[in-house]
């Protein structure tokens, strides 16, 4: 059976570097949301949350978001 997950088990590689991105901006969570929901992404707090916790998936409209507010390439966010 085919397990949709990172070769460490985890939902997503890019979720330890929003953390860090956003803290490097001094963001809660809710505001990294509220940014998201800016630019048309339907996202809150707790999604954030369970990304940077690599227990959700980031849908490739999200991660180019995210790339877009912490105003870097796509591959570093996936770095």
């Amino acid at each position: 059976m085919f397990i949709n997950k990172s070769k460490n088990g985890l939902n997503n590689i890019c979720g330890k570097n929003i953390m860090v991105l956003r803290k490097n901006l001094k963001l809660s969570q809710r505001q990294l949301a509220e940014k998201m929901q800016l630019i048309g992404i339907d996202i809150d707090k707790n999604a954030i949350q369970r990304i940077e916790c690599d227990k959700r998936f980031v849908t490739d409209i999200e991660i180019v978001a995210f790339a877009d507010i912490f105003n870097i390439s796509i591959e570093d966010l996936l770095k």
